[in-house]
């Protein structure tokens, strides 16, 4: 979404050739040439002078250095409890004394926080016209044009507003970026919960475009995402978890713990820039690309790459992975085609085109699949399951299948679980948790590959749940009191305290109000994925697809839903 020189590092002048002789600069005064750099200066300057240690390494191997460079590390600690680690990290050209690199903050061991073009998505998709076509054309579609100042355009520009964020994203500017993220988040939260509790539709003016209209432009803009993504996505981590743990699967290996490692295994690769060498002998004899940290989702998040793996392969490195293109694009096209089905059953062929419409143009969701994630396979499930309401059974196996994704949407078991309540009869509600418990113990049988159930759970545990809950991260509000700057707030209290209002929230929303309508169960469904969001350590824009169906069936249903059948 930015011009290129907004990911460009703090580089003031290309490198000089190194000198013969051997380093020019001491390491006293390449580190003192790094610490007056402007980036580096006004972040070290919020924390005090004692407690800071310095170091500086004199690199002269290319694979590290394009030239020969000092390579500069900051830290501060005041105690044990107060250890902020490594705060400032960067190099400094030997010859001429330049600052070529400087990270502070989150940067310093986060490479997703330096804005590298393109590392999300690719290039195209994050290119200014490309995005802003994107937002015009699911503004031209979806406006209420007779009413410029409604509600429901309003509810559209918060859903395009996270673009604001991702700009300051993209420019490495996490501190800003953040805290605008939150802004929609809430708005939307506040803009379900309201639709969720009245039960009534967002009030708009006669839609402009006639529903062929918005159904052949949704299957150009497929069209045109499936070319997008095959012509210039890439695949990130996220991605190429999923074609791993499928190949473990499809040999009857137990993918938690058993992901391609580095450690001291022996190389079967090239060096890469960093002089890294991610190609290692695994277990199994294979020569495979590292990724040691992919095992951290849920059985469904590689189960639902079995198909695109057994059609297209998997060769073992970090290569193209067309495996994971075919699964994104097929995941991405049934978000399209559930969300048109849904919106066919309960509101008519309007609203079927235009929801169908909806994720085509929203350009959150092509963000997804430019970036190769399993973030469609989270709502896909509960799109489906939304389509066919009616049936506690098919209730509580999207909600196994997509909880069992990401964990995520575990978070609406128990409003799916009364809908459309109040429960009378218990029938209903056991059909629902046979579902769950069928499609979780499917999910799951995975585990016996290992032998040892009772110790497979353990270690699913451990790498999955127990992983997500301890990480750190910056991309969230909540866990930038471990970096101890000042004018940096610590809000893990405040984190907690949210968290338990969302499992309130969970509780209050299976009984109230009491009877539900379609209309009411997506506000609902939205309202409590997106608060979920709001309280997680780590957040990313990959994440919004997962509330975006049931906040934009809540926005868009113009009340003429059919009615239903009971349960």
């Amino acid at each position: 979404m930015l011009a290129a020189a907004a990911f460009i590092p703090n580089i003031s002048a290309a490198p000089s050739a190194p000198s013969a002789s051997g380093p020019r600069l001491t390491k006293e005064r390449a580190t003192a040439l790094f610490l007056e750099n402007d980036k580096v200066a006004d972040w070290v300057a919020r924390y005090p002078r004692k407690g800071r240690v310095t170091d500086a390494t004199y690199e002269s191997d290319p694979a590290k250095c394009t030239q020969s460079c000092w390579t500069v590390h900051v830290w501060w600690s005041k105690n044990k409890q107060v250890d902020a680690g490594e705060i400032a990290q960067g190099k400094v050209d030997d010859a001429s004394g330049r600052v070529t690199e400087a990270w502070t903050g989150p940067q310093v061991a986060w490479k997703m926080a330096r804005g590298y073009e393109g590392a999300f998505g690719g290039k195209k998709i994050n290119s200014l016209p490309v995005w802003l076509a994107f937002c015009a054309v699911f503004l031209l579609g979806l406006a209420d044009f007779r009413r410029p100042l409604s509600l429901r355009n309003l509810d559209l520009l918060a859903l395009l507003s996270f673009s604001v964020s991702l700009w300051y994203f993209n420019d490495g500017n996490i501190f800003t970026s953040v805290p605008l993220a939150y802004a929609p988040l809430v708005y939307l939260l506040a803009r379900c919960v309201w639709i969720g509790v009245r039960g009534r539709p967002v009030r708009a003016a006669r839609p402009l475009w006639k529903p062929a209209v918005l159904l052949a432009a949704a299957v150009f803009l497929i069209g045109f995402r499936v070319g997008l993504n095959l012509e210039d996505s890439n695949v990130i981590d996220v991605g190429y978890a999923g074609v791993i743990g499928a190949q473990r699967i499809a040999t009857g290996v137990m993918p938690y713990d058993r992901f391609p490692k580095e450690d001291d295994l022996k190389a079967c690769g090239p060096a890469d820039s960093e002089g890294e060498i991610r190609d290692r002998i695994q277990f199994n004899g294979r020569c495979e690309s590292a990724n040691p940290l992919g095992d951290t989702y849920g059985p469904v998040a590689y189960e639902a790459y079995l198909p695109g793996y057994w059609i297209r392969g998997w060769s073992g490195k970090w290569d193209k992975l067309p495996a994971v293109h075919l699964t994104s694009i097929i995941f991405d096209v049934l978000c399209a085609l559930g969300l048109g089905l849904v919106g066919l059953r309960f509101g008519g062929r309007w609203l079927g085109a235009a929801l169908a419409f909806a994720w085509a143009a929203f350009p959150f969701t092509q963000y997804v699949s430019m970036s190769n994630t399993n973030d469609a396979i989270v709502p896909v499930f509960l799109i489906f399951g939304f389509w066919l309401v009616s049936s506690p059974w098919a209730r509580g196996i999207s909600v196994a299948l997509s909880g069992w994704t990401k964990f995520a949407t575990l978070i609406v078991a128990p409003l799916w679980l009364t809908y459309p309540g109040p429960v009378r009869r218990p029938r209903p509600a056991l059909a629902f948790v046979a579902g769950f418990l069928v499609a979780s113990a499917v999910a799951f049988s995975i585990l016996m590959f290992d032998g040892h159930p009772v110790q497979a759970a353990q270690t699913f545990y451990d790498r999955t749940i127990k992983t997500q809950t301890s990480r750190q991260s910056p991309f969230s509000l909540w866990d930038w009191g471990r970096y101890h700057a000042r004018g940096i707030p610590n809000l893990h209290s405040v984190q907690l305290v949210l968290q338990g209002l969302v499992v309130v929230g969970a509780l209050a929303a299976a009984f109230l109000p009491r009877t539900k309508t379609p209309l009411q169960l997506a506000a609902l469904t939205g309202a409590l994925v997106i608060g979920f969001e709001l309280v997680l350590t780590h957040w990313f824009y990959l994440y919004i697809p997962w509330f975006f169906p049931f906040v934009v069936f809540a926005l868009l249903s113009h009340g003429r839903e059919q009615p239903e059948a009971g349960v």
